[in-house]
């Protein structure tokens, strides 16, 4: 009974595949049907039975019909099997840049006698998959091999070679997972070449994936209307044709998944169930790592270099953080699967910068505005530059607004930007400051006025509570922020990568996935005002930037992480009440009529 659930599944598969098939052929019939009937009418005309005036005008009318549908569905079968399927953006792994692992994965497909991957390669996420790369399009031409007879005077015989689905591993997984591990991991995964092979699945999924490359040919924009209208209408047919076939495919790609799980599942079962516990713990580490450490580098300009390092780290905390992680610890000992690769920093360099491009949408190379940072450098590159833009962004605010300095003649810069002119603000009774708080010294704008409506800081759309003050000082920093990120975006984010991966997809949408959504004015302010707490604590007590694995930026007083001040910091804004807040910087040393350094 062994085989039997992996039996099931192939079979099941391989069924479901015929039944896509049959959609195939279904479409294909209707296409010859007016060519059939004008067979009919010819024969019929050459033995004499269909005569007459009235049947030469149907001849006519169904060869003309005839015609036009043939054409038509010509025009969309080359579509079809012309068109770029979708593929992955992922870093290519070449077998000289990894000699180990390329062995590993064919000694583990050899024990699931499967074919092995045609290559390897990896993405930025806590996932693996395999991914068929068969399409023209992705194959390069490839000539006679070495081995092969020449024959003298021939022209060297060139085809398109159909290689094996490549293998995409989570780059995450290899510098936190052991050997071990990773190759039980695998094992289901690589499992799946075999029914890949298989040709009326293969044949099934060519089929799928053309319609799908179909359908996004159609939805491109940039045509005519006369073109639009001829690719509307092959947008239809192919979105037919994939709900005819849709319930099909996931039963068949179900079927596969059934029997390369049970095809697999002698091999490395049991460290396969210790190992599954590491990629949820992979999977939270980097969830992490990207919004509260990533982000904040990438909105100053900067990606960090070597981002599977951080999640390693950033584990590694969290295993000593977390009890149910102790047991983990004694795996450290063991050897990491990106041992596997000749040299890791270089791939994770290349994973950390498709990162950055993904999920926040970065230029494919460095430049001066887009350097990448180490995480030696990190606290003072990101941490405190990203402290004194807000700060200096809160004080640009507040002279809009009219907000006159605090003077104190006992400081060295009177009138220069401090702490205490933002909890002066932000303290002062509504009715009292509302007759002496003038509009911003600027007028928005048509493009500031639409920034502020739909961005969720905007005091209309902003429905946290909050001081007037408040309300209008986050109103401020929005639109702020939103004339800033619509200038950055004006200017050309960087020239396109030319790597083996970048003709498989499009970089006009990015990011393809973004973290968060647009922060609230509250949460805007806070962060600001947070910014400048931060400012005031390194420049008048001594303090220091610092980051945390799993938090991010952090304040560092004495060498200790300073306490939480997101509490003091709603108190003051949603109250006007500074005093939990002014406590705190008394006790910690903290001078806030004293003017603070600004970029």
């Amino acid at each position: 009974m062994t085989g039997t659930g992996g039996e099931l599944g192939a079979r099941a598969a391989r069924s479901r595949a015929l039944a896509v098939l049959r959609v195939r052929s279904r479409a294909l019939a209707v296409a010859l049907l007016p060519a059939g009937a004008e067979v009919i009418l010819l024969t019929g005309a050459a033995t004499g039975q269909f005569t007459g005036q009235g049947w030469d005008t149907a001849r006519w009318v169904v060869g003309v019909l005839a015609v036009l549908v043939l054409l038509a569905a010509a025009g969309i079968a080359l579509v079809v099997a012309r068109a770029r399927p979708a593929a992955s953006p992922t870093v290519p792994v070449s077998e000289g840049s990894a000699p180990d692992l390329y062995r590993m994965v064919r000694e583990l497909a050899d024990r699931l006698d499967v074919p092995a991957p045609s290559a390897i390669a990896l993405t930025p996420d806590c996932d693996s998959w395999l991914e068929d790369r068969t399409h023209p399009a992705h194959a390069p031409p490839v000539t006679r091999a070495h081995d092969e007879p020449v024959i003298p005077g021939a022209r060297p015989e060139r085809r398109l070679a159909v290689p094996a689905p490549v293998l995409v591993i989570g780059s995450p997984f290899l510098w936190w997972m052991r050997v071990a591990e990773l190759r039980a991991v695998l094992a289901p995964v690589v499992a799946g070449t075999g029914p890949s092979a298989q040709p009326d699945i293969a044949a099934a999924r060519r089929f799928v994936r053309g319609l799908d490359a179909a359908v996004a040919v159609a939805d491109a924009p940039g045509r005519g209307p006369l073109t639009r209208g001829v690719y509307a209408a092959l947008g239809r047919v192919a979105r037919l044709l994939l709900r005819g076939c849709r319930e099909h495919a996931a039963l068949m790609e179900r079927g596969v998944a059934t029997a390369a799980a049970e095809r697999a599942h002698a091999v490395d079962y049991g460290p396969r169930i210790a190992a599954q516990e590491q990629v949820g713990l992979a999977y939270a580490g980097w969830d992490r790592l990207l919004t509260k450490v990533a982000l904040p580098a990438w909105r100053m300009g900067r990606w960090p270099s070597r981002l599977d390092v951080g999640v390693a780290a950033a584990l590694t905390e969290l295993s000593r953080r977390d009890r149910l992680a102790d047991g983990f610890a004694a795996r450290l000992g063991e050897r990491p699967a990106c041992d596997l690769l000749e040299e890791p920093g270089a791939v994770d360099e290349a994973v950390s910068l498709l990162t950055a491009r993904l999920f926040h949408g970065g230029p494919a190379e460095s430049g001066p505005s887009w350097a990448p940072v180490d995480w030696q450098a990190y606290p003072e590159e990101v941490v405190d530059r990203t402290w004194r833009a807000e700060a200096a962004r809160l004080h640009r605010v507040l002279d809009s607004l009219g907000v006159s300095p605090s003077l104190d003649p006992a400081t060295p810069d009177p009138g220069g930007p401090t702490l205490a002119r933002v909890l002066d603000h932000l303290t002062e009774p509504a009715a009292d400051t509302a007759p002496t708080v003038p509009a911003p010294t600027a007028p928005l704008d048509n493009e500031d006025r639409e920034g502020k409506a739909d961005t969720p800081g905007g005091a209309e759309a902003d429905p946290d509570p909050a001081t007037e003050r408040s309300a209008l000082l986050a109103a401020g920093l929005s639109a702020a922020l939103a004339r800033e990120e619509r200038e950055e975006s004006a200017v050309p984010r960087g020239v396109r990568a030319q790597g083996p991966d970048s003709a498989l997809w499009e970089d006009g949408d990015l990011p393809l996935f973004p973290l968060q959504p647009p922060r609230t004015g509250r949460e805007l302010l806070a962060a600001h005002i947070t910014a400048m707490i931060c400012c005031a604590a390194v420049d008048t007590a001594g303090a220091a930037p610092g980051l945390d694995w799993l938090d991010g930026p952090t304040l560092l007083l004495d060498g200790e992480r300073a306490a939480d001040l997101t509490p003091k910091v709603l108190s003051l804004i949603e109250e006007g009440d500074p005093a939990p807040l002014r406590a705190w910087l008394a006790e910690s040393g903290i001078r806030p009529e004293k003017p603070v350094r600004l970029v």
